[in-house]
């Protein structure tokens, strides 16, 4: 059975999804931008602000569901550049600890990203 997570914090969906599922203890949450929650504007002063408010935005979420990054066992980020990797790695690696294990990831550089981002980040996570 199936439950659609939603939450106020974390951004409104922009099309026909919702922002994450939960189904059998495992939680697939669709990709977030840097959008900033209950607005239109976006956080993208600089790449490491803007994948700062994407892992807020998957924080919202993974709160709404009960869960932490600890939950965290696979996640996909896809970057408008790789020459971004860096940055973004940094950031991201800061949301979570060797203690916790890391998640198993992908990293892929696509030709174009909603609202021309630089970053988005799905994730999919255990209870």
């Amino acid at each position: 059975m199936k439950t659609i997570i939603k939450t106020t914090q974390a951004p409104a969906p922009i099309g026909p999804y919702n922002q994450a599922i939960l189904n059998g203890g495992m939680l697939f949450i669709s990709g977030q931008i840097a959008l900033v929650p209950g607005t239109s504007e976006l956080a993208n002063a600089d790449i490491a602000t803007e994948t700062n408010q994407v892992m807020l935005n998957l924080k919202a979420v993974l709160t709404e569901a009960g869960m932490d990054f600890k939950h965290i066992v696979k996640t996909t980020i896809f970057l408008s550049d790789m020459a971004l990797f860096t940055q973004v790695n940094d950031v991201y690696g800061s949301y979570f600890s060797e203690e916790d294990g890391y998640p198993a990831r992908e990293t892929v550089a696509v030709k174009g990203l909603p609202k021309n981002v630089n970053v988005e980040i799905s994730m999919i996570a255990i209870k």
